[in-house]
């Protein structure tokens, strides 16, 4: 058989499994969506924002879980942020070739594919065992543990694509290698960090393992940190195993705003890295 036509024959052939491989993620994506559409949308009312998890058959909503897993998610995103930027910095621009540098690059990358409820329970260990009681700095904790390798990956990664001369001509002018980075290399690539945060946040945001042994949950609203506080995935795995209708609507109702919140911040992160690469 000719070579040219053997090469055609594999290249369509590789081609139509690779359309066959989309069109079932694709199908699995949208039945998904279908299903929290279908559920969900029909309990979404005011008083899903305005009211607290109400007891069985009682009318009530879901505004202490939306307040505490934005609570959590911020307080765990800032730690996240901070460590990760860091720590991503120093990977990119001063030991990232050295042998410690890959030995951290390399626990970056197992901590990125860490199971969440093992992070849930090292968590419980530190910060709930010792103190005798579930709070929510300890979900924060749990969270910002999540959140960690994602932002110094991404972190890495983009001021590794900037531009040596940007380092060269900061430094060419008398300035310091770390006030280049602060005030150079940081701003260049500030697009690409703000993308890694909102990546952040998307993996965190429907975590439920983690605050199951940290946070717990609360069915009353609050703001107390250094007690137990609810929040939409801790909630939703409550209200779905539960015998009671209304719980089990509003258990839809919360996954659907948890979908919505992370399409948002994944449509939001592809649009701020676009607009990135064109200037």
């Amino acid at each position: 058989m000719d070579r040219a036509l053997v090469r055609r024959i594999s290249n369509i052939a590789f081609v139509v499994l690779t359309a066959i491989a989309t069109l079932i993620a694709l199908t699995a994506l949208a039945l998904i969506l279908w299903s929290l559409l279908s559920k969900g949308i029909g309990g979404l009312d005011t008083k899903i924002f305005t009211m607290t998890q109400p007891a069985p058959g009682s009318e009530g909503g879901l505004s202490n879980a939306i307040m505490g897993s934005l609570i959590m998610c911020g307080i765990g995103l800032a730690i996240a942020v901070v460590v990760g930027v860091l720590a991503g910095t120093w990977l990119s621009e001063y030991g990232g070739n050295t042998r410690y540098g890959q030995v951290v690059r390399f626990l970056n990358d197992v901590l990125l594919s860490a199971p969440s409820i093992l992070i849930g329970l090292f968590v419980y260990e530190i910060l709930v065992r010792p103190f005798h009681g579930f709070s929510a700095w300890a979900g924060a904790v749990a969270l910002a543990i999540l959140a960690m390798p994602i932002v110094t990956r991404t972190t890495e990664d983009i001021l590794s694509l900037q531009p040596s001369a940007l380092r060269e001509a900061g430094m060419a002018l008398g300035a310091s290698r770390a006030f280049v980075i602060r005030k150079i290399v940081w701003k260049s690539a500030r697009a690409g960090l703000v993308t890694g945060a909102l990546l952040g946040f998307a993996r965190i945001s429907g975590e439920t393992a983690p605050l199951l042994f940290t946070a717990l949950g609360n069915q009353f609203f609050s703001t107390q940190l250094t007690q137990p506080m609810a929040s939409l995935p801790t909630t939703i795995f409550q209200f779905a195993l539960s015998a009671y209708d209304d719980w089990q609507r509003l258990a839809w109702v919360g996954a659907l705003l948890i979908a919505v919140a992370v399409l948002s911040i994944n449509i939001i992160g592809r649009i701020v890295a676009r607009e990135a690469r064109r200037s």
